[in-house]
């Protein structure tokens, strides 16, 4: 749809400042899937996350999981629940080193656009799933003051203002901020309060300069602020398949800070182009957790990490070689962690998952029941910190050769990573093992020691393609990885067994190499066409076939029984298969948009210890996702609008199972949506509504203790937007 702006506002000519060096804009000659939005989208359809872009983007998916921390994506069958992600996300060419930066607020975004499939040769780590592309408006393509006022259910309320502005032709800057309000959707009955409410807040910065010498560079600073409750889970009864209300009792919290800059120094030279591309991050965000998601005082959590990261990235792009184009590039990182991640156990806990297990298994055969183990406290605290610095260095080199419409690139990426874990775990209690016997004897348990995780892979990539003015057809092959790392959720479990072993005699030997995971890598093979059909930009096609062979799989293994923690494990290997469709028809005032993916994704070794899992489906992400816009460009009179746009949106998402063993699974659903967006002069109104049917679905599920809970998706919600441009 073509994009609505204010009359009065001023547009100039796109510039090289803002384009990518590895990729080209073309996206009809590209040989990879990808799916793209631009600004006017964007706002008339109210998508305000990337998790709103699921189903839009074929088999691309990322539910809600109660938090902005948990910014789990998954595409064509794969992905991650914790740790490493499978996407890799970039905005305006600067890498985001940490998925808990994922999920923010999308404003001012000029473009998203989303590639699938392995995209290592280009991104390097953690985008063996594809990787996410976002551009911010640019001071040197728009200039004018921006200001939204927006209220909605659940007492919701969004501000958003920015200023753009080029002095000349060569410099501009820009300024936006954002705060946004919610009051929560799902009630927590224990506490008689909504839980999932909060504020989140940001400020982006950027100046752009086109130097007489030919340099152009561009730097933007952001900073973001996040505070909000979170994770309405949900205890199911299998018994009976029901679900019962959220009510837990303890705090369930969220609250981030990060900060961002971002370099971006280019020369295009007759010949070639030469980018260097700079990126700090920080975050330091801080999460608390009812771990049982009950109203029983079994345990809480907490984790608090401050994570800084540097990035540097080196480009060169040759293209004045005749009918060959080479592309070069080194890329290095370095990140540093402080982490502490401690649990809180209560009393319902202690004596249920400590006490209980020792006296029925070992004290009350002794003496004829006359030992028995107890606590002097009601809670006690395993505290567990972590240092956990890594680095990383690539070069990569992609070489192409054109003839009439034939293109043919191949390239190799080497990426070495390193990274170490410091690890100090420790708990103290008092303890004592007779009855009625008051003397307490001290318990001071310790794991502290070192872990360190390499790995170096070659990353190649292969495509052939061929274009005409029909548009073009493309096979592909590429290799991605998702980077190792350690669990740092399972040492509570480690320092509460050693614990218990000593309370009974029977301390155990342990060590942290469990706690170690290595890279996930796979293969993605593609054919696809970009078509189009009319031979002109009112009808094109996308379609792709893929497979894709997983190795050394990173799956999330949850303890048997009464265990409280979980960890990332190599275990298993997978492929997936299966298809893609998408159109974008412009005809008259009407603009129709859809997109289809089906993805078949099974184990093809997984043998858990228990059981042997091959065969089954690949759980958490959806087997179809479907999607569907139909935007309207109402015909009235100048005098009433400048234009009058109806949106209608519907997004299906087929079944997905919630474990391994493919005992739980969701049916298809479908989410609706619409918009009617009036614009006069400087002034703006859209009203939105969004899951129109009020459809009851389910985002997450996991256990805990041996429960098993549900995270509940958004329900029906509305609002109105007030914008003005001048």
């Amino acid at each position: 749809m073509p994009e609505c702006e204010n009359v009065d506002s001023v547009l100039l000519q796109a510039v090289d400042i803002v384009s990518s060096v590895k990729i080209t804009d073309d996206e009809a000659v590209n040989a990879y899937s990808t799916t793209s939005l631009r600004r006017a989208q964007l706002e008339n359809r109210h998508i305000s996350s990337v998790k709103e872009l699921s189903a839009i983007a074929p088999n691309f998916y990322q539910p809600d999981y109660g938090s902005r921390m948990t910014s789990s994506m998954y595409v064509r069958g794969f992905g991650s629940r914790i740790d490493q992600p499978v996407v890799g996300m970039n905005i305006d060419g600067v890498p985001v080193m940490n998925k808990n930066n994922y999920d923010f607020e999308l404003f001012d975004i000029d473009r998203v656009q989303v590639m699938r499939g392995a995209q290592g040769l280009l991104y390097g780590r953690n985008t063996s799933g594809g990787a996410i592309n976002l551009y911010t408006m640019s001071p040197l393509n728009f200039q004018g003051k921006r200001f939204t006022l927006e209220y909605g259910s659940a007492n919701n309320v969004r501000l958003k203002a920015s200023h753009y502005a080029a002095p000349s032709r060569n410099f501009g800057w820009a300024v936006s901020v954002l705060y946004n309000h919610s009051d929560g959707y799902f009630l927590n009955k224990e506490t008689g309060e909504n839980c999932d409410g909060g504020d989140n807040g940001a400020l982006r910065l950027r100046l752009q300069w086109l130097t007489a010498g030919g340099w152009s560079i561009d730097n933007t600073l952001a900073a973001g602020y996040t505070s909000e409750g979170g994770w309405a889970y949900r205890y199911y009864n299998p018994v009976d398949n029901s679900l019962a209300p959220v009510a837990y009792n303890d705090n369930c919290s969220y609250k981030r800070f990060n900060i961002s800059e971002g370099l971006v120094v280019k020369r295009k030279f007759d010949w070639a182009t030469f980018s260097s591309t700079t990126g700090y991050q920080f975050v330091d965000d801080r999460m608390r957790l009812d771990n049982d998601f009950l109203p029983l005082d079994y345990f809480s959590m907490g984790q608090y990490q401050k994570e800084h990261s540097l990035t540097q990235e080196f480009v060169l792009k040759m293209t004045d070689l005749g009918n060959f184009n080479l592309l070069a590039g080194v890329f290095g990182f370095f990140k540093h962690n402080n982490m502490s991640a401690p649990v809180h156990f209560k009393q319902y806990g202690i004596d249920n998952l400590i006490i209980k297990n020792a006296n029925e298994n070992y004290y009350y055969h002794l003496d004829n029941g006359e030992r028995e183990l107890s606590f002097m406290e009601d809670n006690f605290v395993i505290d567990d910190d972590f240092i956990i610095p890594a680095f990383g260095v690539a070069a990569y080199v992609q070489g192409g050769y054109s003839y009439e419409g034939l293109d043919i690139k191949a390239g190799l990426r080497v990426d070495y990573e390193y990274s170490s874990m410091s690890y100090h775990s420790r708990s103290t209690v008092y303890y004592s093992t007779y009855k009625d016997l008051h003397d307490m004897q001290e318990l001071n348990t310790v794991f502290k020691g070192a872990k360190a995780v390499d790995a170096l892979e070659l990353l190649p990539s292969l495509s052939v393609s061929y274009s005409g003015d029909w548009g073009s057809v493309y096979a592909s092959a590429r290799k991605g990885f998702k980077a190792g790392g350690f669990n740092t959720q399972l040492f509570s479990d480690i320092l509460q067994s050693k614990m218990t072993g000593a309370l009974i005699g029977n301390e155990q030997k342990v060590d942290a190499s469990s706690t170690v995971y290595k890279p996930e890598e796979n293969w993605t093979f593609e054919l696809g066409t970009h078509l189009l059909p009319l031979g002109n930009e009112n009808l094109d096609i996308t379609a792709s076939l893929f497979y894709i062979d997983c190795r050394n799989q990173q799956l999330t293994v949850f303890p048997q029984g009464m265990g409280t923690g979980r960890m990332m494990s190599n275990a298993g290997r997978s492929f997936s298969c299966g298809a893609e469709l998408a159109a974008h028809y412009v005809l008259g005032d009407f603009t129709f948009d859809a997109g289809f993916g089906y993805t078949h994704a099974e184990f093809l070794e997984y043998n858990r210890g228990d059981v042997n899992l091959a065969g089954n489906i690949l759980p958490y992400a959806p087997r179809e996702t479907i999607s569907a816009n139909v935007a309207y460009r109402i015909p009235v009179p100048r005098s009433f609008a400048n234009f009058l746009v109806l949106n209608v949106g519907w997004n299906g998402f087929g079944r997905t199972f919630w474990n391994e063993e493919n005992s739980l699974s969701q049916a298809f659903y479908d989410l609706f949506s619409a918009s009617l967006a009036w614009e006069k002069g400087h002034w703006g109104v859209s009203l939105w509504g969004k899951n129109l049917l009020n459809e009851k679905y389910n985002t997450f599920y996991f256990r805990s203790i041996g429960n098993h809970f549900f995270a509940q998706g958004k329900p029906l919600h509305f609002g109105v937007s007030l914008h003005v441009n001048l």
